[in-house]
C-alpha cells in the first residue's frame, strides 16, 4: 500500500492510497470537508466524507502526470517503471503542478 497526502494550495485536502491490488482511493480531510470556505479539488471528486474508490487511478490524478519524453526523464532519474502512474505522480507532483494541487508521499 502506497499513501499520498493531497495538498490544495499548500493545505492538507486529503488523502489518496493505491492499495496493494492496485486499487486507488480518495478520501478528503475531515476539517476540509466541514469548512465551508474549502473547495473541492476536483469536480470529478465533488467535497464529501465519501471514500471514492477506483481500480486505476483517478482521472485527475493521471492528468497531473508528465508526458513524452518529461515522463522518460523522471522515470530513469527516480528509476520508476512507466507505468507506475502512481510513483511518477508523488516524484512529479511534490512542488510544480498545473493547477492549486501538489502531492506529498505519507
Amino acid at each position: 500500500m502506497r499513501v499520498a497526502q493531497i495538498l490544495y494550495k499548500g493545505e492538507r485536502a486529503g488523502v489518496l492510497t493505491q492499495l496493494d491490488n492496485g486499487s486507488f482511493h480518495f478520501i478528503y480531510n475531515e476539517d476540509w470537508v466541514s469548512d465551508d470556505s474549502k473547495p473541492s479539488i476536483s469536480l470529478t471528486l465533488p467535497k464529501s466524507q465519501i471514500e471514492f474508490k477506483s481500480e486505476a487511478l483517478f482521472p485527475f490524478f493521471y492528468h497531473l502526470l508528465p508526458e513524452g519524453v518529461n515522463k522518460r526523464m523522471i522515470c530513469k532519474t527516480y528509476k520508476i517503471e512507466e507505468d507506475d502512474a502512481f510513483g511518477i505522480l508523488l516524484q512529479a507532483s511534490k512542488v510544480d503542478t498545473v493547477g492549486a494541487v501538489t502531492i506529498e508521499r505519507m
